[in-house]
């Protein structure tokens, strides 16, 4: 049960750090789908190299066994199927500037057959409501490919408000994008 009433569909847990091998298959899986097949481009690398960074395996590593409010510190959801399989998953990490702790910065994603059936909003109501309860984090602040409208509406409808832009930001298989900053108060 969550906020009072039943919730149909995957149920969200903690990501474990057992669960990082299962996490990481996961995420190589969802980036393939960056700028495929309709979708549009929600990570700033190209097609081709659309995938899970080895490197970026550490951060998760690291962060999640990070206490809260010391450098590099992540904490992750992710929603499992009936089947026990990965259908989506949100993280809040650390700012890397020193003197920004009171902010935190989210990321997500929704596997393709799960989308449109509520699932971000769950999850990120999910990582809202934690970064509520913690004494420290009075802000929660995203990076959005301003081509990425779907991601956005979910932001806005989220609470997030628009902070900025930063246009023509990257060069990818022949297009100009800029990313959106957007920011919640918790």
């Amino acid at each position: 049960m969550e906020n009072g009433r039943q919730q149909a569909g995957p149920i969200i847990r903690p990501v474990e750090r057992e669960d990082l091998p299962a996490l990481f298959v996961y995420l190589d899986d969802h980036l393939r789908d960056n700028g495929r097949d309709g979708t549009p481009l929600f990570q700033p690398m190209t097609r081709a190299e659309s995938g899970f960074p080895i490197e970026k395996r550490a951060g998760f590593v690291v962060g999640t066994g990070a206490a809260l409010g010391e450098p590099g510190w992540r904490r992750a959801w992710f929603a499992l199927d009936a089947d026990g399989c990965i259908c989506g998953h949100v993280d809040l990490r650390a700012r890397p500037e020193r003197l920004a702790r009171h902010r935190c910065l989210l990321g997500m994603g929704v596997h393709r057959d799960h989308r449109r059936h509520g699932l971000g909003m769950r999850l990120l109501d999910t990582a809202l409501d934690w970064a509520r309860e913690q004494a420290g984090i009075d802000w929660v602040d995203l990076e959005v490919m301003s081509s990425n409208l779907p991601a956005r509406r979910l932001y806005e409808r989220s609470g997030f408000a628009f902070a900025g832009e930063m246009p023509d930001l990257f060069r990818i298989d022949g297009e100009q994008l800029g990313y959106v900053f957007m920011t919640h108060r918790v």
